[in-house]
């Protein structure tokens, strides 16, 4: 029992680093929760519009995650050898990655904004205008784009604050960012205390607004603390970056970001398969999502959890040590989901009902529910064999592990189903989620062998 548990010391140590992160993840998304509800109680147009636009920003938004984590790899490693130096310049290229990412991203929303969106609008509509919808993701994308830019910085200082050890404040300024979102929201969207009654722009004016209130703490803190961050010290001033760390994270960032970069497209890709059924099961996707993306979190934490503690594990040279912690973290992570699904779908049956949806939506909302409650032992499992090959930089396993499966068999398979059959659309969801099952399979071959188990940054 001892090789898959561990003690009381253990526990602690791993609640010290998962809490904070599953606190300030759980906020945000329960305010993503509120938000949600509210612009819902303004019309099912303007809650799918916001839908459809988020799908795009999902996209964007994990491929920022995807090449801070890339570097940050570097920056948990460097940290866990005491090198300084080096967390200072793998921070560097977080920044300039972030930068390029940003400026890419609002141009493609800019210029094909309208075609994305229009692609999960194919479907019968019935039940919502297609042209309103669209109408509304536009006016929603055009504010939130503002915030891409606060949004890159903040993953780049966070990310890194979390790797050297940092995992408060980081919390405090999404917890405070989220406050403000909410109390913006209630005055923007419905025009309450003689705010103008904004809707959809509303919403996304809130969001921008918490982002920069979320960066500024960030900065404030780490600028302000250089004794306990040394590596903040002189950041800005020769801003440069060793050639050769440049390349090797570069090297082992791309296939990340990449990686990041097609998940989150082939999820929304997913979606847009599931659409063709009827933008009513966009409505319902939207309302499942928004709930279990609230308790996702604890997956996601123990995912991040395990690449920074086997990360400066690894980084320390302390390889058999990894090995023996990353175990035992997987296991905590799978039992942990099992409680968690069992919670959530408590909720299935009584979620749908807060919206002001018809009564097919609110059936396939409970429907997609129930189906994610069951199979979120099988997320967890997998969210934390995929962090488990990062940590040791096999980046490139980790792409063919992730985003390639899910478009060489996933997707392929949502497609066939949902154009080709008569299968209910909660079945063929179900289908496609079991699927999974072969990935994991993969995984568990894949963490059992070790070979990511490596020091990048000793010389």
């Amino acid at each position: 029992m001892k090789k898959y548990f561990g003690d009381k010391t253990f526990y602690k140590m791993v609640l010290g680093v998962v809490l904070p992160i599953m606190l300030q993840n759980g906020i945000t998304n329960f305010v993503s929760l509120l938000d949600n509800i509210m612009v819902g109680q303004v019309g099912l147009e303007e809650m799918t519009g916001v839908s459809i636009a988020n799908q795009l920003q999902f996209v964007y938004n994990l491929a920022i995650f995807g090449i801070v984590s890339g570097a940050g790899i570097f920056c948990a490693q460097f940290f866990g050898c005491k090198d300084m130096k080096g967390v200072k310049n793998a921070f560097r290229v977080k920044l300039i990655f972030c930068a390029v990412l940003c400026i890419v991203g609002v141009l493609v929303f800019v210029f094909a904004g309208d075609f994305l969106m229009g692609l999960f609008l194919k479907g019968n509509a019935d039940d919502v205008d297609p042209v309103r919808t669209l109408q509304n993701g536009r006016a929603y994308l055009n504010v939130m784009m503002i915030g891409m830019v606060p949004f890159a910085i903040v993953q780049a200082y966070s990310g890194t604050l979390r790797e050297t050890g940092e995992t408060l404040v980081p919390m405090k300024a999404g917890v405070a960012a989220v406050v403000v979102n909410l109390a913006l929201n209630a005055l923007l969207i419905y025009g309450l205390f003689g705010f103008p009654a904004l809707g959809v722009v509303g919403a996304a004016t809130a969001t921008t607004i918490s982002r920069f209130v979320e960066l500024a703490i960030v900065l404030i803190y780490a600028h302000r603390n250089t004794g306990k961050h040394p590596y903040m010290k002189g950041l800005y001033k020769e801003f440069k970056v060793p050639p050769v760390l440049m390349w090797n994270i570069f090297i082992k960032g791309t296939p990340l970001m990449l990686n990041e970069f097609l998940w989150s497209l082939g999820i929304t890709t997913l979606l847009q398969c599931y659409s063709v059924r009827g933008l009513s099961v966009v409505a319902a996707m939207n309302i499942s999502s928004t709930l279990n993306n609230v308790f996702n979190v604890v997956y996601i934490a123990l995912g991040t959890a395990i690449a920074i503690i086997v990360g400066q594990l690894l980084g320390a040279g302390k390889i058999e040590e990894a090995k023996d912690t990353d175990r035992k973290l997987i296991v905590f992570a799978v039992l942990s989901c099992f409680a968690v699904g069992a919670l959530l779908s408590l909720f299935a049956p009584i979620f749908p009902q807060i919206y002001k949806a018809t009564d097919e939506v609110q059936g396939l909302a409970t429907k997609f529910i129930f189906i994610v409650a069951v199979c979120m032992p099988i997320q967890g499992f997998l969210n934390a064999c995929y962090f488990t090959i990062r940590s040791g930089g096999k980046t490139l396993i980790t792409f063919l592990f992730d985003s390639f499966y899910v478009w060489v068999f996933t997707i392929p398979l949502a497609y066939v189903l949902g154009h080709y059959t008569i299968i209910p659309i909660a079945v063929v969801y179900l289908l496609c989620q079991l699927s999974d099952i072969f990935k994991c399979i993969i995984g568990f071959i894949l963490v059992k062998k070790g070979t990511w188990a490596q020091n990048m940054v000793l010389k």
